[in-house]
C-alpha cells in the first residue's frame, strides 16, 4: 500500500514539473529589418540659433539696403577720381559755381554747360580728393609752366603733379586760362559757343582726357542736369529744351524723394502713372514731356 501511495506522487511530481517549461517561440515572430534607417536630428543648440539669427539679419540688411538704393538716385563719377554722388549733390554743386560758368564763358568764349560738365566729373560734384585737397575741380596737372603750389597724386602714374589752388573759384579761371593758352585746343573756339557735344568730342581729341568715353560721359551730365541751360543765359538768349527731362535744376533741388521718381529700366509713363495715381498726360505737363519717351536715370516730379 505504501508503494503504491509512492508510486502515485512520483507521477503527481512529474507532471508538475513539465509545466514549468518554457514556451517555444512562434516561427512567424516578427524580427527586426536588418536595413533600418537612422535620421539624424541636430538640435537647436545656441551655436545654431546664433547661426540662423546672424543669417536672417543679414537677409533684412540686404532688403534694406536694396530698398534704399531704389529710393535714392545716385551715379558714379569717374575721371581723376571715382565717387559716388546723389542728385542732391550734383544740383548743390551747380547752384554753387554756375555763375561763376557763365561769366567764364562771357570772358573766355568756353561754354557755361562744359565748364560746369567736366567740373562736376573731374571733381565728383566736389567731392573728390583733389577738390577737397587741393580745389583743384579739373584735374589740371602742374605741367612745366605751373609755379604755384602743388600735391601728388595717383592717376595716369604714380604720384603726379598737380596743382594746388587756395579757393575753387582760381581752379575755375585757371581752367579757362588753360584752354585759351594753349595751342591744341584752339580749334574749340572755332565752334559755336552752343555745341556743347562737338565741344566735348573736341576736348577728347585734343588730349585733355585719356578716357575715351569723356566724350559720353560729359554730354551725359550736361544732359541729364540741363547745363546748356546756363549756355543761353548767359548769351541771354531763351532756352528751349531739348533732352526728354526738362525740369528746372532749381525746382529739383528743394523737392523731396517722396515727390520725384527715378527711371529705372522697365519703366513707361504709364506705369509711373499708376503708382503714383496721376494721369500720363498730368505727368507729362508737370515735366515738360511733349512725347512717351523717358530715359534710365532721369529723374520726373510726380507730386
Amino acid at each position: 500500500m505504501i508503494k503504491k501511495i509512492v508510486f502515485c506522487c512520483s507521477i503527481i511530481l512529474a507532471t508538475s514539473c513539465g509545466t514549468s517549461r518554457p514556451a517555444v517561440s512562434n516561427s512567424n515572430r516578427t524580427r527586426t529589418s536588418s536595413n533600418t534607417v537612422t535620421k539624424t536630428v541636430k538640435k537647436n543648440t545656441p551655436l545654431n540659433q546664433e547661426n540662423k539669427s546672424q543669417a536672417s539679419k543679414s537677409n533684412n540688411s540686404t532688403s534694406e539696403i536694396q530698398n534704399a538704393n531704389s529710393n535714392n538716385s545716385t551715379e558714379v563719377l569717374a575721371a581723376t577720381t571715382r565717387v559716388k554722388v546723389t542728385t542732391a549733390m550734383v544740383l548743390e554743386y551747380i547752384e554753387k559755381y554756375k555763375e561763376i560758368a557763365k561769366h567764364d564763358m562771357l570772358e573766355f568764349g568756353i561754354p557755361a554747360s562744359i565748364t560746369l560738365g567736366q567740373g562736376i566729373l573731374e571733381s565728383g560734384a566736389g567731392t573728390g580728393p583733389l577738390s577737397i585737397q587741393a580745389n583743384n575741380h579739373f584735374g589740371i596737372k602742374c605741367h612745366k609752366e605751373w609755379t604755384g603750389p602743388s600735391i601728388n597724386y595717383d592717376d595716369d602714374a604714380a604720384q603726379e603733379c598737380f596743382r594746388k589752388y587756395n579757393e575753387p573759384k582760381e581752379s575755375y579761371r585757371d581752367h579757362s586760362l588753360f584752354l585759351t593758352s594753349r595751342d591744341r585746343y584752339s580749334s574749340l573756339f572755332k565752334l559755336d559757343k552752343e555745341d556743347y557735344k562737338s565741344w566735348a568730342k573736341g576736348l577728347k581729341d585734343a588730349g585733355y582726357a585719356t578716357d575715351v568715353a569723356y566724350p559720353t560721359k560729359l554730354i551725359g551730365l550736361i544732359e541729364r542736369y540741363q547745363l546748356q541751360k546756363y549756355d543761353a543765359e548767359a548769351l541771354g538768349k531763351e532756352y528751349l529744351a531739348t533732352s526728354l527731362n526738362s525740369i528746372d535744376t532749381t525746382t529739383v533741388a528743394t523737392m523731396t524723394s517722396s515727390e520725384l521718381h527715378l527711371v529705372i529700366k522697365g519703366d513707361t509713363l504709364y506705369s509711373i502713372s499708376k503708382k503714383y495715381n496721376i494721369s500720363v498726360d498730368e505727368l507729362k505737363r508737370k515735366n515738360n514731356i511733349s512725347d512717351t519717351g523717358i530715359s534710365i536715370g532721369q529723374k520726373l516730379i510726380v507730386k
